[in-house]
């Protein structure tokens, strides 16, 4: 059997870090996933995902996601099954994440400031100082579709 969730959407929540009894680092949030369609004259529809990050997983998401961005979840899908308030029984959907990614969204924080210049090379010896390049690699077209290594 096979059970592979993968889902990129906007975490909905604010994250907090918990601690197990036992020690373990726990993140639960949501994710809200836009659909691909839309109906014509429709707004388009967004469906939204438990999703709990276990040990290193968790600590992970704490650090480098927040509220709003957006996040790669892959994971599996389990339920539990429980007893709502109104004693009825349901089942409650979550992705267990194996693995969070990101998504090359740009992130609001301000850009680090620019390396300063480097120092000018100054020649020894009255010789001239000259920076080392790799040799560019020569790329001639064969005509055959053959990489050229």
């Amino acid at each position: 059997m096979f059970n592979k969730v993968i889902m990129m959407g906007r975490i909905c929540n604010d994250l907090e870090l918990k601690t197990t009894p036992t020690g373990l680092s726990v993140c639960s949030f949501r994710i809200a996933v836009d659909r691909n369609y839309q109906v014509k004259g429709e707004e388009k529809k967004t469906d939204f995902f438990n999703v709990v990050a276990w040990r290193a997983a968790a600590e992970f998401v704490v650090r480098y996601f927040a509220k709003g961005r957006m996040i790669l979840v892959e994971g599996e899908m389990q339920t539990r099954q429980y007893t709502d308030k109104n004693g009825t029984p349901a089942t409650w959907y979550e992705i267990m994440a194996e693995r969070l990614s990101f998504t090359g969204e740009k992130s609001s924080a301000p850009e680090p400031p620019p390396l300063p210049p480097e120092p000018p090379q100054y020649a020894n010896n009255n010789t001239t100082a000259q920076q080392s390049k790799p040799p560019s690699p020569d790329f001639t077209d064969t005509g055959s579709d053959d990489y050229p290594f």
